[in-house]
């Protein structure tokens, strides 16, 4: 428990409120901005000399309901609620939730993506929807069924996700594969079965995935270059920027060049042969 950042950041968050934030009443003329101590432990539902004690870092450690409460009370966001629990000394609630279910905010990002590769993915790895563009760089990966939906499990167990990039760059990716997955099942908790599940049965079919998995290495996913062998039109090298959600259970993930490049010039050649293919789609 960081008692001094802990009172700090309170203070803090409650000058930054208005009562009409809150619903309540802006009333008399105040002397100081922002919601008063009083009205915070209100809306917190604890007492006034409690919540006192810990913005002069004289309180004892708050539990994580109250935590809870005085984060509801002060209308953090995700990243400010964990930073609070982080600072009692607690540990942040898990975020993730269903990720099947494809966020509204992304979609219609990826609806606008005519001329850019772009897929949308679960945690896990699987999946959710793809435009065209990325149909015809990466092959379409939606709609597999079992364990072939999660890119680990082609990875390290099919090899049909491995073939789609350079040889050069298969270790590196494949520990970015790993690494991403773990950050992913720590975010999950213990309370996502189909992750751990997913996870014992790559440790059992493939002694490199074991392998990478026992180095514990965690990062998320933000940015990446990647050459990709596209069947038609051979490399082409990427730059992948990866957008999540505020819970992290889905990730929307671009791919582009830089204009003016050889692998630009790919992509929207990549364009017509999207076309091609996805009118073949529609015709089958």
């Amino acid at each position: 428990m960081d008692r001094a950042a802990l009172a700090d950041f309170l203070r803090r968050r409650r000058e930054l409120l208005r009562p009409e934030d809150v619903g309540i009443g802006a009333g008399a003329r105040r002397r100081t901005p922002g919601l008063r101590r009083e009205e915070v432990a209100a809306l917190a539902g604890m007492s006034v000399d409690y919540y006192t004690r810990l913005e002069q870092q004289r309180g004892p450690q708050p539990s994580e309901q109250m935590v809870a409460a005085i984060a509801r009370a002060l209308r953090c966001s995700l990243d400010e609620r964990d930073h609070l629990f982080h600072l009692a000394g607690q540990n942040a609630p898990v975020r993730m939730h269903r990720a099947d279910h494809v966020d509204p905010a992304i979609l219609r990002v990826l609806d606008r993506l005519e001329d850019t590769p772009a897929i949308v993915v679960s945690h896990l790895g699987e999946t959710l929807v793809e435009n065209r563009m990325a149909a015809a760089l990466l092959g379409s990966s939606v709609g597999l069924s079992g364990n072939d939906r999660y890119q680990a499990w082609r990875w390290f167990v099919t090899g049909t996700e491995l073939a789609k990039y350079a040889p050069e760059q298969h270790g590196r990716l494949g520990r970015v594969v790993v690494a991403s997955l773990r950050a992913a099942v720590g975010l999950a908790g213990p309370g996502d079965r189909r992750a751990s599940e997913l996870v014992a049965e790559l440790e059992r079919r493939s002694p490199e995935f074991a392998r990478l998995w026992a180095l514990h290495e965690v990062a998320l996913r933000w940015s990446d270059n990647k050459t990709i062998v596209q069947p038609e039109l051979g490399r082409i090298t990427v730059d992948c920027q990866v957008l999540h959600t505020d819970d992290q259970a889905q990730a929307l993930l671009l791919f582009t060049a830089p204009p003016g490049s050889e692998d630009a010039q790919k992509l929207e050649l990549l364009g017509v042969v999207g076309q091609q293919t996805f009118g073949a789609l529609t015709e089958s």
